[in-house]
C-alpha cells in the first residue's frame, strides 16, 4: 500500500545536502526489484532498469526544506539559516530535531512572545533572524558536547499521520509523494527500454541534483514525480489552480508561465493517450509558479524532451502538507502503463 510507504517517507529526515537516511531507506525498498544501484558525487541514486537502447529518466527529488545551524550564543541558544523556501511564520514555534554528531536532540524555535510585543511590532511578520532554537541547554559548552556545531542540519519533529478519504498529512511530501510514486512504479514496471529512477539531490536548493544526473546519463526523454497546489481550499482562487486532489494525477504543461518550463508536447501526447486507453483518471495544469526538475532536465545538453507528473498536496514548504493517496496510486498505474512504450519524440 502506498499510504504506509508514504508515512514512512514523511518521518524520515532529509533536509537538502543530506539525504543520507532517504537514500538507504530507498535502497532497501528497491533491493531486487531493480538491476544496478548508482550514486554519483553529488548523492543523486540512479536505480537503473536495463533495456533497449532507449533511456527514460524519471527524477523524483529526496530532499525536504529544513534549517542548518549558523551560530551558538553563550546561552546556549540556536541560530539558524533556512534552506529551502520556509514562510517564516510557519517556523514560529515548531518542535525541532537537530542532527547532532552524537545523535538526536529536540528543540522548539522560540522567538519573542506575543505577550510583550507593542501593537506595531504583533502586525509585523516575524523575522528568521528574530527566531532561535532553545534545546534547554544552558550554555555553549553543553551544546557542543551534544556533538551541535555550525553546520548541524535541523529538521521538523512530526509524524505523518492518517486523516479521513484516504488522505494522509505530514512533513515533507514535497516530495517524499514523488520518491513514493517512483519506488513503487519502479517495483511494479516492467519496460523493453532502459529505465533510469533518479532519486536526486538539493532540489529545494536550486534543481542541483537533477542537473548533475541528467547530464551524465544523457536520457532520451524525462519525467518528474512531484507535487503541485491544489486549488480545492479555502485562500485560493480556483482560476489560480484548477487541479484538485481526488481526481487523479497532474500533467504539468507549463511551469511559472513558461520561465520555468513548457512541457514537451511529445511527451505530454504519450501520457495522456497512456492514460485515456486504460481509464486513467489524470488533471492538466498550466502553472504561474513553482518548478521541478524537469526545469531544469529540459535544459541539459542539446534538451531532453520533458514533463512534471505531479500530485495535488495542500499546504505545500509547511509541516502539515495534505495529500489524497489514490491520486499516488493514480500516477503509479500511468508510470507503469506509459513505461511499456515510448513517446513519439
Amino acid at each position: 500500500m502506498v499510504k504506509s510507504l508514504l508515512k514512512e517517507l514523511s518521518n524520515l529526515h532529509g533536509v537538502s545536502g543530506r539525504e543520507g537516511n532517504v537514500t538507504a531507506f530507498i535502497r532497501a525498498q528497491l533491493e531486487g526489484h531493480v538491476d544496478e544501484f548508482k550514486t554519483d558525487s553529488m548523492g543523486n541514486l540512479v536505480a537503473v532498469k536495463r533495456g533497449d537502447a532507449f533511456k527514460i529518466m524519471i527524477a523524483s527529488h529526496m530532499d525536504e526544506i529544513g534549517l542548518m545551524v549558523q551560530y551558538v550564543d553563550d546561552d546556549g541558544f540556536l541560530r539558524f539559516v533556512t534552506l529551502g523556501g520556509w514562510f517564516n511564520p510557519t517556523l514560529y514555534n515548531q518542535r525541532v530535531a537537530v542532527h547532532g554528531s552524537k545523535g538526536l536532540v529536540y528543540g522548539v524555535i522560540g522567538g519573542k512572545p506575543p505577550h510583550v510585543m507593542d501593537p506595531e511590532e504583533r502586525k509585523k511578520e516575524i523575522k528568521i533572524e528574530d527566531m532561535f532554537i532553545d534545546i534547554g541547554a544552558t550554555g555553549a559548552d553543553e551544546v557542543a558536547e551534544m556533538g551541535i556545531e555550525i553546520g548541524t542540519p535541523v529538521t521538523i519533529d512530526r509524524q505523518a499521520v492518517e486523516l479521513r478519504n484516504n488522505r494522509i498529512t505530514g512533513k515533507a511530501l514535497d516530495n517524499r509523494v514523488g520518491v513514493a510514486l517512483l519506488i513503487k512504479a519502479l517495483k511494479e514496471a516492467t519496460s523493453p527500454h532502459t529505465i533510469y529512477g533518479v532519486f536526486t539531490v538539493q532540489e529545494e536548493l536550486g534543481l542541483k541534483g537533477a542537473k548533475v544526473s541528467a547530464f551524465s546519463l544523457d536520457p532520451d526523454c524525462a519525467i518528474a514525480t512531484d507535487v503541485t497546489i491544489p486549488g480545492d481550499h479555502p485562500g485560493i482562487k480556483k482560476k489560480d489552480s484548477t487541479v484538485e486532489m481526488g481526481k487523479g494525477p497532474v500533467l504539468v504543461l507549463v511551469s511559472a508561465s513558461g520561465r520555468g518550463l513548457m512541457a514537451s508536447e511529445a511527451m505530454a501526447a504519450w501520457l495522456r493517450k497512456t492514460a485515456d486507453a486504460h481509464g486513467i483518471p489524470y488533471q492538466l495544469e498550466v502553472g504561474t509558479g513553482g518548478n521541478t526538475d524537469a526545469t531544469i532536465i529540459h535544459l541539459v545538453r542539446d534538451g531532453i524532451p520533458s514533463i512534471p507528473l505531479s500530485i495535488a498536496s495542500r499546504y505545500i514548504h509547511s509541516p502539515v502538507e495534505v495529500v489524497d493517496c489514490e491520486d499516488i496510486e493514480q500516477g503509479v498505474r500511468l508510470l507503469v502503463e506509459a513505461l511499456k512504450s515510448k513517446p513519439a519524440l
